[in-house]
């Protein structure tokens, strides 16, 4: 069984929600309260060592304006 951090979908994910994050000028702390999911699980999904759920995902890409591929990719 392969761990988080190996599955190339969480690496790409977790470096294009760091860049969108930083390109609005947002910490973690505020893109969480934003959407209303913990700090510790939208750190997780930067890190790469968690991935969100389905509708934590949707509410990613909506907040950041990109389709759902593009945060994979």
């Amino acid at each position: 069984m392969q761990k988080n951090q190996d599955l190339p979908e969480l690496h790409s994910l977790s470096k294009n929600l760091t860049f969108l994050r930083k390109q609005k000028g947002l910490t973690q702390q505020e893109v969480s309260a934003k959407l209303n999911i913990t700090y510790q699980s939208y750190q997780a999904y930067e890190l790469g060592t968690s991935a969100p759920s389905l509708v934590n995902f949707i509410k990613l890409a909506k907040f950041f304006d990109v389709s759902y591929d593009s945060l994979l990719k």
